[in-house]
C-alpha cells in the first residue's frame, strides 16, 4: 500500500475492511448517503424524519438521574428543539456554550412537549459556513476509521497524480456504446455525487454511475467463469456415440413413463457426450422430479461404448439408495454394478478394488471412497455427481484425474443438483457450465400439504400420527440436533424418540442419526422400507435420497432454525408415492422476523425454483452457495436480484471480448484480482 497516501497505522485499519490498496480503497462503495445540502426549520420538522437544523444554543443541562444525560437546548427563527446525549465527555460539557450556533443532523423523535435528536451528528459553524453541494456518504467502519476519515482518504486517492493511466478504461467503445461514463468518472460521483442528481437512485446503487461499477464487476465474473467454460471445450474427450437399442431395451424394463422434460433434458446430455470434448453440465430438477433416470440413460450410453462410470453421493445413506436402484434397472442388461463406501470392510473393499481394476465393474456407485488412492479405474469416461454442492473442487478433480490409460483426455461430467439455484445466480456463479433443469413431476405425484404449528400444539399432532399408522402409512419425525444443548433448547432426537415410544405402544418407533455406524443406519432404514417401524425418528441425515413412497407424513421440529433450501429438502422425502401426504412444520414461540418469513415462504410455496428464490432475498447469494468455503469469487457491489439486467447484458459481452480482446481481458480481470486468484471449478 502506498506510504505517501495511507500511514501504516491507517493502512492497518483499513485492512480489516478488506482494503489493501488504493483500488480496494476506491470500491468501498458506500452504503447509503446523507442529505446535508440544505437547512429545515425546526417548526417543519416531522418525527421519524431525518433533519439537518441550524440552530442557537440557548441552554445545557447536565442529569445524573434516573441516569446520565447532557441536554443541549437550540432555537431557529421558527423554534425550540432539544439535543439529548446519553454517552458523553467532560470535555463535550464545556464544548456546548450559550451563543454557538450548531449545525445537526439527525432524527427527529417525538419527546413530550419538545421534539429531540439523541445523539445526532453535529458541528460548530459560524453565520457565513457553507452548506455541502454533495450528498454525505456514509460508509462501511470499523473502530479507529472515523466516516470523516474514510472520506479524507478517498478524497486523498482521487488526488493521485497519473491516476487516469493507472486505471484506465480497457473496453471504452462498448461503455460509450452503453452510455456509462468512465470508471474514474464513475468512482468519483460515487463518492461525492453533487446534489444535482437524485439521492435515492445513489442510495439503492441505481445511478448511472453505480451501473458502470456494478457492470465492470459483473463482466469479471463473466470473463472468469465463461473463460472457464470456452477452455473446458479445448480439453479432449472421447466421444459416446448413442445406441437407440440399449435405450429401448432400459426404457421397455422401467414401470413408469419418462416425462416430457426427461426426454428432453437426455437429448441435451446425449447430444454433449458425442463430442470431442468433454461435457460439463449442471442437471438441476426440484425434489423428486426425476434426475437419476436421466443420469442413468447417460450412463448405460457410455457403459454401451465401452467405458466406466462412476456415480459419487455425499452420504453412504444415499450411496447405498442410488445402488440398489441402479443395480435393479442394470442387472437386467447384464450390467455389472459396483458399490464402494468408506465403511465396507477391507476385504469387501479389495474385491471392489480387483472388479474395478480390471473393467469388470462398469458402474461404480459410492462416496469420497472412489477418489481415494488405491482406486485405479480402466477406463472411466462418464462420472455423476450427486447433490454437487456437497463436493468441494478438489475432490471432482480428484474424480477427473482416475483414468490412468486415458490420461490425454477428459471424463465428460454430470453434475446433479436437488437444491434449485435461483436463475441469476446460476447465470453468474454457474456461467462455466451448460444448465439443464427439470421441473416437471412425473404423473401421480400428490401436492404436499405444509402445516405450521407452535410446538404446544404436540398432542393434536400425536393424534394425526395415530392415524396415519391406522391407515398403514408411515411417518418421519425430524430433529436437527442428537445431543442437549442447553444453549439452543432444542428437543433432540434421542428424547423424541424415548417419548413417542412410551406414548405409540402398539406402533414400532425408531430412531436413525448420523453418528451411528453405518451397517445399523442401513439396518434402520432396510426396516423402515419394509414397513416394521411406522415411525422414524431422524436427524437431517434422511434429508436427500431417501425414497419411502409409504411415508405420508413428516413432523419438523425446530422448523425456524432451519433454512429454506432444506426444509424444502426434507418436505420432499415424503409425497413420493401416489397418497396425499402432509408437512408438519413445529416452531418455538418468539420467532425472529426471518424466521417467520421462511416459515411464510414454505408454507405457501411447493416449487423449489420459488423457494430458492425467495432464499437468495432473504440470505444473499454467499451463504447460499457457501461462497467462503467453495472458494468461489463472491461479489463486492453488484446485487444478483437487483442487478440481474446488467447481468444479463455482461455474459453476453464477456462472450464477444473473450474472443476479440483476450490481452484486454487479461488486464480487467487483474484489477478485480484479488477476488479471483486461485480459484477454479475444473
Amino acid at each position: 500500500m502506498p506510504k505517501q497516501i495511507f500511514t501504516e497505522i491507517q493502512s492497518k485499519k483499513l485492512k480489516k475492511l478488506g482494503i489493501l490498496n488504493s483500488l480496494d480503497l476506491l470500491l468501498h462503495i458506500p452504503l447509503r448517503y446523507v442529505d446535508e445540502t440544505k437547512i429545515d426549520l425546526i417548526k417543519d420538522i416531522r418525527p421519524g424524519s431525518m433533519c439537518q437544523i441550524e440552530a442557537k444554543i440557548i441552554s445545557i443541562e447536565v442529569s445524573y438521574r434516573p441516569r446520565k444525560n447532557l441536554t443541549v437546548y437550540v432555537q431557529d427563527v421558527s423554534g425550540d428543539l432539544k439535543l439529548r446525549f446519553i454517552n458523553f465527555y467532560s470535555s463535550q460539557i464545556k464544548q456546548f456554550k450559550e451563543g454557538k450556533i450548531l449545525r445537526v443532523y439527525g432524527e427527529i423523535k417525538s419527546n413530550s412537549f419538545l421534539f429531540e435528536m439523541v445523539h445526532p451528528k453535529y458541528e460548530f459553524i459560524s453565520i457565513d459556513t457553507p452548506l455541502k453541494d454533495f450528498y454525505t456518504p456514509v460508509y462501511p467502519a470499523t473502530e479507529g476509521l472515523s466516516q470523516k476519515l474514510i472520506f479524507k482518504l478517498v478524497q486523498k486517492v482521487f488526488k493521485q497524480e497519473n491516476l487516469k493511466e493507472q486505471y484506465p478504461d480497457y473496453f471504452g467503445n462498448l461503455y460509450r456504446e452503453k452510455n456509462l461514463p468512465s470508471l474514474l468518472e464513475a468512482l468519483e460521483l460515487i463518492h461525492k455525487p453533487s446534489k444535482e442528481y437524485e439521492k435515492e437512485l445513489f442510495d439503492k446503487k441505481k445511478s448511472i454511475f453505480h451501473q458502470r461499477v456494478i457492470y465492470d464487476e459483473l463482466l469479471t465474473h463473466q470473463f472468469f467463469f465463461r473463460g472457464k467454460y470456452h477452455e473446458n471445450k479445448s480439453y479432449k474427450s472421447k466421444a459416446i456415440l448413442y445406441s437407440d437399442s440399449i435405450q429401448k431395451k432400459f426404457l421397455n424394463n422401467l414401470e413408469f413413463k419418462l416425462t416430457n422434460q426427461q426426454q428432453s433434458v437426455f437429448l441435451e446430455i446425449r447430444n454433449d457426450i458425442n463430442q470431442s470434448y468433454p461435457m460439463y453440465r449442471l442437471l438441476q430438477g426440484d425434489v423428486g422430479s426425476g434426475k437419476t433416470v436421466v443420469a442413468v440413460m447417460a450412463a448405460l450410453q457410455a457403459i454401451n461404448s465401452g467405458f466406466q462410470v462412476a456415480f459419487m453421493a455425499p452420504t453412504e445413506i444415499l450411496a447405498e439408495q442410488h445402488f440398489e436402484k441402479l443395480n435393479y434397472w442394470l442387472t437386467k442388461l447384464g450390467i455389472h454394478v459396483e458399490l464402494l463406501t468408506g465403511s465396507m470392510k477391507p476385504k469387501l473393499k479389495n474385491i471392489s478394488y480387483e472388479k474395478i481394476k480390471s473393467g469388470e465393474a462398469k458402474l461404480i456407485v459410492g462416496t469420497h471412497a472412489l477418489i481415494q488412492e488405491k482406486v485405479d479405474y480402466k477406463n472411466i469416461g462418464f462420472y455423476i455427481i450427486d447433490e454437487q454442492h456437497r463436493f468441494g473442487v478438489r475432490q471432482r478433480v480428484a474424480l477427473k484425474k482416475k483414468s490412468e490409460s486415458n490420461k490425454d483426455f477428459e471424463p465428460h461430467q454430470l453434475m446433479m443438483s436437488a437444491t434449485p439455484i435461483p436463475r441469476t445466480l446460476a447465470m453468474n456463479y454457474f456461467a462455466d457450465m451448460d444448465i439443464s433443469i427439470i421441473n416437471e413431476m412425473p404423473p401421480g405425484r400428490q401436492t404436499i400439504t405444509t402445516k405450521v404449528f407452535s410446538s404446544d400444539k404436540r398432542s393434536q399432532i400425536l393424534d394425526t400420527i395415530n392415524q396415519h399408522c391406522l391407515n398403514g402409512n408411515q411417518i418421519y419425525w425430524v430433529c436437527p440436533l442428537i445431543e442437549e444443548s442447553e444453549t439452543l433448547q432444542l428437543e433432540t432426537a434421542e428424547q423424541t424418540f424415548i417419548d413417542l415410544s412410551k406414548y405409540f405402544v402398539k406402533h414400532k418407533v425408531g430412531l436413525i442419526h448420523g453418528r451411528l455406524p453405518s451397517n445399523d443406519k442401513k439396518e434402520i432404514m432396510e426396516r423402515f422400507k419394509k414397513n416394521k417401524t411406522q415411525i422414524l425418528v431422524a436427524t437431517t441425515v434422511i434429508e436427500v435420497g431417501v425414497d419411502i413412497p409409504n411415508a405420508t407424513l413428516m413432523v419438523i421440529e425446530n422448523a425456524e432454525r432451519m433454512g429454506l433450501s432444506q426444509l424444502h429438502q426434507l418436505r420432499g422425502r415424503i409425497g413420493r408415492g401416489d397418497k396425499k401426504s402432509i408437512c408438519i412444520l413445529l416452531y418455538k414461540k418468539k420467532l425472529s422476523d426471518i424466521a417467520k418469513q421462511r416459515l411464510k415462504v414454505i408454507y405457501e410455496n411447493i416449487d423449489g425454483f420459488k423457494i430458492a428464490e425467495e432464499d437468495l432475498k432473504l440470505r444473499g447469494p454467499g451463504e447460499l452457495l457457501g461462497l467462503r468455503q467453495s472458494g468461489l469469487p463472491s461479489l463486492r457491489i453488484a446485487d444478483l436480484d437487483r442487478d440481474h439486467e446488467l447481468l444479463n447484458i455482461a455474459k453476453i459481452d464477456a462472450d464477444f471480448l473473450l474472443e476479440k480482446k483476450p490481452k484486454d481481458v487479461s488486464m480487467h480481470v487483474n484489477r478485480w484480482h484479488r477476488n479471483y486468484q486461485d480459484v477454479g471449478r475444473s
